[in-house]
């Protein structure tokens, strides 16, 4: 009996060792990727202290706090270790942001030919708003300013306390009009500011741009050569979109899932994500999928070419919108992490926002064709499309249209709200009843605000 215990005690702790390596093996170069990856665009994009990015971002979530990192300011580049393993080195590229080498050297990495357009020679602060910094000292007629005041404390207090949120920025616009603006310690308007999720909101706004100019049609199957001899075949630009593939994905970060595999340890995130099986029959199944967005990205490249693809969002969006402080974050094939790795200032986060607000128009130029901006913020028809609020097509609704009213993710809010959402606590809301646009930047951690009722109260304080 007692040598029966001990061999299963034994096999015990051969099982848990195998256990222990295994999972250091797949999990820990996504710790250190996520940790490289952060450090190297918060000090080399955002131009923030170390010691703010490692208790934030870092330190605020225990796991990712764990690597040690080595940072070099002559190459530009971030090191992090795990005890001396799973070393990840994330480099910075002026115009590219920062890209995690995975399956490539730096020295390669460094050698891609990248077709960045100059960039462009304009004083906003001489410039109105919106398309510049110059902004009106008057306010609009009709707003409450004592209860607009209120609403943005209460993003950056909790109420009847002193304490803190992890709010970092709040800005409001109302009829065109930056009438709020706030910022945490260590940022200001100048801040580049990472956006996560609500990057989905910017590439759906190159797709509308290219089905302007007739370069796609996002109703045509995607036009992957590896998806010809199966059903993928049948997934169309618009469910690649819709994020209703039918792709086999898994979203939680919490253990190596092909959307933390893709992140942190691909170099070609769309080639990871293209090779997926199909799981569901295309079209009928919401699945929320960075990887889908990234294939989008890989499909525009291939249209555009390599010299027109990374200068487009530069010459066709952000320069034409006063977006001059956006950068979009590449992998390491050099294809834009349009899912995921786009900054931007609070400003220029709402100037997005407004664009939408406004259909497409902006000072009088239809950027986006007519009709977009209603198919990208009407809810599909997927199953599951309502699962963590519901989803349109690079953008979220409030309220979908086969409803009365009366099933809201947030009841107090208006039902045409649309907006854009990332991981962490990054929202632009779009309101066009109430002629608004609301951005809040965090790093919320496990202290989520409440956007139902902190917009119920910037509302109030809006002209009846």
């Amino acid at each position: 009996m007692r040598k029966t215990v001990t061999r299963f005690f034994r096999i015990f702790l051969l099982l848990l060792l195998v256990s222990i390596i295994i999972y250091c093996w797949t999990y820990f170069p996504i710790i250190t990727g996520y940790s490289a990856q952060t450090m190297c665009s918060g000090i080399f994009v955002s131009g923030r202290a170390v010691d703010d990015i490692e208790k934030d971002e870092l330190s605020k979530f225990p796991i990712f706090g764990l690597p040690g990192y080595t940072i070099d300011y002559k190459d530009s580049s971030v090191t992090a270790t795990l005890w001396g393993m799973a070393r990840k080195t994330a480099v910075y590229r002026k115009g590219l942001g920062a890209t995690i080498i995975n399956k490539i050297t730096v020295a390669e990495l460094r050698a891609q030919p990248i077709y960045l357009p100059d960039p462009v020679n304009r004083n906003q602060d001489t410039v109105a708003w919106p398309q510049g910094n110059l902004t009106s000292n008057t306010m609009p007629k009709g707003i409450d300013t004592a209860q607009l005041r209120n609403a943005v404390s209460w993003a950056f207090y909790k109420p009847g306390k002193d304490t803190i949120t992890p709010t970092r920025s709040v800005l409001i616009v109302y009829d065109n009009q930056l009438i709020a603006e706030k910022y945490a310690r260590g940022f200001t308007m100048n801040t580049k500011q990472m956006g996560w999720s609500m990057a989905k909101s910017i590439t759906n706004a190159m797709l509308g741009i290219l089905t302007k100019q007739g370069k796609i049609n996002m109703a045509s199957p995607a036009p992957v050569a590896e998806w010809q001899q199966d059903d993928r075949k049948k997934i169309t630009l618009t469910n690649l979109a819709q994020l209703n593939s039918g792709l086999r994905w898994s979203s939680f970060t919490g253990y190596a899932s092909t959307q933390a595999n893709m992140l942190f340890k691909e170099d070609d995130m769309a080639g990871y994500t293209l090779r997926q099986p199909l799981k569901h029959e295309p079209g009928t199944v919401f699945n929320y999928s960075d990887g889908s967005v990234n294939i989008l990205h890989r499909i525009m490249r291939k249209t555009l070419g390599d010299q027109a693809y990374h200068r487009f969002p530069y010459e066709e969006l952000f320069n034409k919108t006063g977006m001059l402080n956006t950068i979009i974050e590449s992998d390491a094939s050099g294809t834009f992490v349009g899912s995921s790795y786009i900054y931007a200032t609070a400003r220029d986060w709402a100037r997005l926002g407004l664009l939408y607000l406004h259909d497409g128009i902006w000072n009088s130029e239809r950027i986006l064709p007519e009709g977009w901006v209603k198919f990208s913020t009407t809810q599909s028809t997927a199953k599951n499309a309502h699962k963590g609020g519901r989803y349109g097509a690079g953008w979220w609704v409030n309220q979908d249209d086969k409803n009365n009213g009366n099933n809201r993710r947030w009841p107090r809010v208006p039902a045409d709200c649309f907006y854009a959402q990332g991981w962490d606590g990054q929202y632009v809301w779009v309101i066009p009843s109430k002629k608004l646009v609301v951005v809040r930047l965090a790093c919320e951690g496990f202290s989520a605000m409440d956007p139902d009722a902190f917009l119920a109260d910037v509302i109030k304080a809006l002209p009846k």
